[in-house]
């Protein structure tokens, strides 16, 4: 078994705690996602239980991958630094359930497994800290939009003038 698979109920019922770095180029969807393959992922996963003694995961990700800016079309790292807390279920039904009974958005309720994947549930969770529309806070190159903006574009009902006109 991969250091990397784990019983999700007995690591939060034994309270284990393990960290490590995965490259961005190891994990085949966010790759996909980025602009190059370069950048690392810290991530560090914690298990325990909640206020009402449901097992849980903490999971915090940080690092720096390289996306799109979809306004100028450049490259430029996106750093990720994201936490979750993951309730465990032991089923559909159950995770329903729980979801109802905490109520709070800043909680995910997920279907535990005795199989399940740390390197997975880093990927999924780098994947959402991605924006759905990535820009830079200022682009590096302003002044192709702003030439952009300025210029200026022909009515086309001043088209259809000038073809009247002739």
């Amino acid at each position: 078994m991969s250091a990397f698979v784990i019983d999700a109920f007995e690591y939060a019922r034994h309270k284990e705690r393990r960290e490590g770095d995965t490259l961005v180029a190891d994990l085949s969807r966010l790759a996909a996602e980025s602009a190059d393959r370069s950048g690392a992922l810290h991530w560090v996963l914690v298990g325990g239980a909640d206020q009402l003694g449901h097992p849980q995961l903490t999971l915090t990700v940080t690092g720096s991958t390289k996306i799109m800016c979809q306004r100028c079309l450049t490259p430029f790292a996106f750093d990720i630094d994201s936490e979750s807390v993951l309730v465990l279920a032991k089923d559909e039904e159950s995770a329903d359930e729980i979801d109802a009974l905490l109520d709070n958005d800043e909680i995910d309720v997920i279907v535990g497994t005795k199989s399940l994947n740390i390197v997975e549930l880093v990927e999924d969770e780098a994947l959402l800290a991605l924006p759905l529309s990535p820009k830079h806070p200022v682009c590096p190159d302003q002044s192709a939009l702003d030439g952009l903006e300025t210029a200026k574009k022909e009515s086309p009902f001043a088209m259809l003038k000038n073809l009247k006109q002739q």
